[in-house]
């Protein structure tokens, strides 16, 4: 993770992107989200969605899969390089989650993150508040999540 002084508002992340299949939908749902147009082709062919989707919290989680894996390998990248890497701490939360179109089975979800602000903690010192909109877009160029994440990020030591 670089330092919160070598973030800049506007840096973009294409974290990578996944195709839903009716047996990871229906699994999830299984476990964590239940409705019956997650869970079964008819149950959803007669619902306003019209067909089986995933679950909203499935597309979230995946983008999370996907953050996380795109970190990892950023940083092996700069350990590679001999770069100092910082630390990435918790995260205070999130806010504005939409889920503006169904995910349906077979299509491709596309996540990234675009760094939106920068803020120096005001109660620790040591950090530095790191605010991202963070999206899912589908196969036809459809956003169909999107939700502002926010994380604490290691700020230069003596910066």
């Amino acid at each position: 993770m670089k330092y919160f002084e070598d973030i800049a508002v506007g840096e973009r992340a294409s974290l990578g992107h996944h195709t839903f299949t009716a047996e990871e939908i229906k699994s999830f749902a299984a476990q964590f989200d239940p409705q019956p147009f997650h869970m079964d082709e008819a149950a959803a062919a007669a619902s306003p969605y019209g067909a089986l989707m995933a679950s909203g919290w499935h597309t979230i989680a995946l983008w999370m899969r996907h953050a996380m894996r795109y970190r990892q390998a950023e940083d092996e990248a700069a350990r590679a390089r001999g770069e100092p890497l910082a630390e990435l701490g918790p995260s205070p939360g999130f806010r504005d989650l939409k889920w503006l179109k169904p995910v349906y089975v077979g299509d491709t979800i596309t996540f990234a993150s675009e760094v939106v602000e920068l803020r120096p903690s005001k109660s620790r010192p040591k950090w530095g508040l790191m605010f991202s909109r963070n999206t899912g877009t589908n196969q036809a160029g459809d956003l169909v999540i999107s939700f502002i994440g926010s994380a604490l990020v290691e700020r230069r030591p003596g910066g």
